[in-house]
This record gives structure tokens, sequence and C-alpha cells, in this order.
């Protein structure tokens, strides 16, 4: 009987542990396989979850843009019957994440993937932003060259006119105030712009406004987790 592969959410904020259900604890203790995007986070979200797991004993694999997943070894441990876990950076994986890679592989061999309830910081801002929450797409990251990410944003204004449409995107944290500066010189003054920063933490900070009135305020967002939605008006 095959391995399962369970995607297990992490902490969106280290000091979020309530966002989390109990029965991801108990899930993990039951795992000696993780695929993980950062090792050094993926020890500590662990270790925080229960200190009694002997994370030494534990079989961490990368899986990030320097090291793929090795999906051959993954096939072959669900194969064995091993159940293997997949750690994100932070929240859930396999969304706008590596993880994918390694349920595809599970998918291939038809071996069991169990999503697991935890937060997930695109759905976390569109439920604050009041914005459209039935028709909306979420973009990823945009291209980091100007003139092509001015397109970009461009384009996802365009599509939010046309379909009525939020669009969600995500930038690297320190890249954070030139995209806001990108997005307020490229979008219409009357488009809504929704910022979403530190989900989950004590610093929370979600504010929608016009481009307009972001425009007349100072802001630094610089390297904190943040989620960028504009809605076209």
């Amino acid at each position: 009987m095959y391995g399962k592969v369970y995607l297990v959410p992490t902490v969106l904020s280290a000091d979020a542990l309530f966002s989390l259900p109990a029965y991801i604890t108990d899930t993990v203790r039951t795992l000696r396989i993780f695929y993980v995007e950062n090792e050094r986070t993926a020890r500590r979200f662990l270790k925080a979850l229960d200190k009694s797991i002997d994370i030494d004993s534990l079989q961490l694999l990368p899986m990030n843009e320097h090291e793929p997943p090795d999906l051959a070894k993954a096939r072959q441990l669900l194969k064995e019957g091993h159940s293997i876990g997949v750690i994100s950076e932070a929240g859930c994986p396999a969304v706008a994440d590596p993880g994918q890679l390694v349920v595809k592989a599970a998918h291939s061999i038809g071996a069991a993937v169990i999503p697991m309830v935890g937060p997930n910081s695109m759905l976390l801002a569109l439920m604050a932003s009041g914005m459209n929450g039935q028709n909306f797409q979420f973009a990823g990251y945009l291209p980091v060259k100007p003139a092509e990410r001015a397109k970009a944003i461009r384009e996802l204004e365009a599509a939010s006119a046309k379909k009525g449409q939020t669009q969600i995107f995500i930038e690297a944290p320190y890249r954070n105030n030139q995209l806001l500066k990108d997005i307020l010189a490229s979008c219409k003054p009357s488009t809504q712009v929704c910022v979403a920063v530190d989900l989950t933490a004590p610093t929370e900070y979600i504010r929608t406004q016009s481009v307009a009135q972001w425009a007349k305020q100072a802001f630094d967002f610089h390297k904190r987790p943040a989620i960028f939605l504009i809605a076209a008006e």
C-alpha cells in the first residue's frame, strides 16, 4: 500500500500557532519524512508544534528554487509505503510553492494526497479586502523588470475592469515598497488597492483605499510579508 502525501500548513507569523488546528500536530508526530522549502524554518516550526519531536531523527528533504524536490525519490518512498509531509516556508504548501511538484509526483503513481486545514494568506487578504470574493485571480509574482512589471499591472487592472475580477499578487518582502509605488504609478486614481501585511501577527495591517488615497500618504512595508489586491472601479 502506497504512502500518502500530507500537505502540512505552517504559521504565517512565528507567534501565531493559535491559527493551526490541533490535528496538524497529531499528524506531524506520525511522519518521519518531510519535503521542506527551508530546513531551518521547518525545524523551528516542528519544534514549536511539539518539543518532544526528535528533529534530528527526521529526514528533511529540500524543495526550493535552488534545490528542486527529488521527485524520483518521492515516488520511491511512497511506493515503499512511507508517508511524506510537505512544509512550505509559510502558510499552505503547494500554492505558489514548490510543494506542488511533490503533489504532482504523488498523483502520477496514484498515491493519496491529504490537504490539511491551515492559514492561507491570499484567502485571508481577500476576505478582509472588501473586494469581489466570488470572481478573483491569483497572479503570483509579477515581473521584476520595471517596464514588464508596469505592463503586467496595467493588464491586471484592465482584466479587473472587464470581468469585475479582484486581482491578487505577491512580492518578495524587500520589494514591497517599490511594487506599491509601481501600482500607484500604473493604475487609475479610482482603482482600489488593498495591502495586507503581517497577517495573523500582532502587527497585522490591512487597508483598502483608492490609488488617489494611497498616493497622499506615506507607507513603509519593507521586509514585511504582504499580499496585494487591486479592483478597478
